[in-house]
């Protein structure tokens, strides 16, 4: 069994669906799962934002966050997460910008900013960040970004019960 169907059970197990707020991956997270056999139950709908004016249109996020921080941000990145529960009912949203081969603006090629929402009715919603940079070609970089960010989904959504059952929000 490959990672990704293990990520696709663990997801049946526990009922959840799957959004995602894509921008350097192009629609590769959804892909992926997509692959395994019953995604339709998993994968809710995937929103591909490559432009800022898409990002700003899509999925509104606010001139001010794209002005005051890169594109390849975690800010950016909680702010396409946030744009894109609003408009489906996930219960797991994974938002993704970065840069896959030539960098710029001050940002190494390879690095990917991603979000992780996670929700579920009465309980309150959490997003969990992280920054990661892959090397290889520029669609290895996009290939390894995308898996890396459904295998991540088993790790939050564990820190994320758990912190529920201790009765905070602080992880």
């Amino acid at each position: 069994m490959t990672e990704i169907e293990n990520v696709a059970n663990y997801m049946r197990r526990r009922s959840l669906t799957l959004a995602t707020a894509e921008s350097c991956t192009a629609g590769l997270i959804a892909a992926q799962l997509a692959e395994v056999p019953g995604a339709g139950g998993l994968l809710e709908c995937a929103f591909v934002v490559y432009s800022p004016a898409a990002k700003r249109s899509c999925l509104g996020v606010s001139d001010e966050i794209l002005r005051q921080y890169n594109l390849t941000s975690t800010e950016v990145s909680c702010a396409m997460a946030k744009g894109a529960s609003e408009r489906c009912g996930a219960s797991v949203i994974i938002a993704n910008t970065g840069v896959a081969d030539d960098g710029g603006e001050g940002v190494e090629a390879g690095t990917q900013c991603y979000a992780w929402l996670l929700r579920a009715p009465g309980i309150p919603t959490r997003i969990y960040t992280e920054t990661r940079q892959f090397s290889g070609s520029r669609n290895e970089v996009r290939q390894m970004a995308a898996e890396y960010a459904l295998q991540r989904i088993q790790h939050y959504h564990a820190q994320w019960l758990a912190s529920r059952e201790r009765g905070n929000n602080d992880d």
